[in-house]
């Protein structure tokens, strides 16, 4: 099975749904297509005032489904179709989304996990909640567009953190942070999310929508010259010995040895 994104409809709220058991919900490739028809979807709805995004099972997301890497990244054509296609394909139409969507996170928000997360506009965890992206250890960089995105969002020490030492940050810590809203017990997350899009759901819905792309608007963007100089050569180390080395060694459950590889 390859997980799925289920969106169902409650009242005038939609609850979105990562769903891959016995992965965490790591993000196939059908996955971040699924993400982006389900928000692209939900963008057309009228009626709907706000949107929250969750994992299932206690956990929001992992990171990318591994098992699937072999078929794809060690050609840097197939490479640069996941990222550009695929994941960024999900999480702009996220971002495009007009809706307040608020993030249910619990358990691991690993790597896509965070990238999904960054898409949100109101984030709420529970204690036991984790973020990292460990991809160093699978010999492979963060693709520039995610980048961009995780390091507006979740602040350059977390994501330096994270990418050059893989280190993982507690909620409490990203809360210091500035990345999370609100922290809650386990038990009490469900009520907190019910909470919080009551909140939203008292406003005026079109002054909701008129904001989010104000919002998006007055972002800070990417250089377009800096941006199209990283992707130029982003996706050029696809056949490189690190970039097979950590698949294969995460994949044959072994730790990954680099010293002694060239690319």
């Amino acid at each position: 099975m390859s997980g799925t994104v289920c969106s169902e409809r409650q009242g005038a709220v939609a609850v979105v749904t990562l769903s891959h058991p016995g992965k965490f919900n790591a993000m196939s490739r059908g996955m971040w297509r699924e993400l982006r028809s389900t928000f692209l979807a939900l963008q057309g709805e009228g009626d709907l005032r706000a949107v929250v995004l969750r994992g299932e099972g206690g956990h929001f997301c992992a990171g990318g489904d591994i098992s699937e890497y072999p078929g794809f990244r060690f050609s840097e054509d197939g490479l640069r179709d996941f990222h550009e296609n695929d994941v960024w394909g999900g999480l702009q139409a996220v971002l495009d989304c007009d809706l307040p969507v608020v993030a249910q996170i619990e358990g691991n928000c690993m790597g896509a996990g965070v990238e999904i997360a960054c898409c949100c506009d109101l984030r709420v965890a529970t204690e036991s909640a984790r973020f990292g992206a460990p991809i160093g250890r699978l010999g492979f960089p963060m693709a520039p567009r995610e980048l961009a995105l995780v390091l507006r969002e979740a602040g350059a020490p977390s994501v330096r953190e994270m990418l050059l030492e893989a280190g993982v940050l507690t909620a409490a810590q990203m809360q210091a942070r500035g990345f999370l809203q609100r922290v809650v017990p386990e038990a009490l997350i469900a009520d907190e999310i019910a909470r919080t899009v009551q909140r939203i759901q008292v406003l005026a819905p079109q002054a909701a929508r008129l904001n989010k792309q104000a919002l998006r608007a007055l972002q800070p963007a990417q250089p377009d010259a800096a941006l199209n100089s990283l992707l130029a050569q982003a996706y050029a180390y696809a056949d490189s010995a690190e970039h097979r080395e950590g698949i294969n060694a995460f994949l044959a459950k072994r730790p990954a040895d680099f010293s002694i590889l060239t690319s």
